[in-house]
């Protein structure tokens, strides 16, 4: 479940994820203008899906999810690069992060 607060921004956002490089689990925050439908997955470097982490309707406001590190069946994800996608709308972003163990 993804956590909140009451500020309300103008435009989509994805932010950097916290901390990163990281181990063993980071957040991703993002903004969103108005309540939508928000999708958050982690991809391998091949575009592999890793973890869908948001697939829900989130409000208004800037929202947080953290991840472990795990994939979908709950196994430990090996260390390196992966790449963490929104699409909230028609806003789609990426952005890269690193587990380190």
């Amino acid at each position: 479940m993804a956590l909140k607060n009451e500020f309300i921004p103008t435009t989509y956002t994805l932010f950097q994820n916290y901390p990163n490089p990281f181990n063993p689990s980071t957040v991703i925050s993002y903004a969103l203008p108005k309540a939508s439908f928000v999708t958050i997955k982690i991809y391998d470097m091949l575009g592999k899906e890793i973890k869908m982490l948001v697939n829900d309707i989130q409000s208004s406001g800037v929202n947080y999810i953290q991840w472990n590190g795990d994939n979908n069946s709950g196994s430990k994800v090996a260390s390196g690069t992966y790449i963490f996608t929104i699409k909230a709308g028609d806003f789609i972003q990426s952005k890269k992060m690193m587990l380190l163990k």
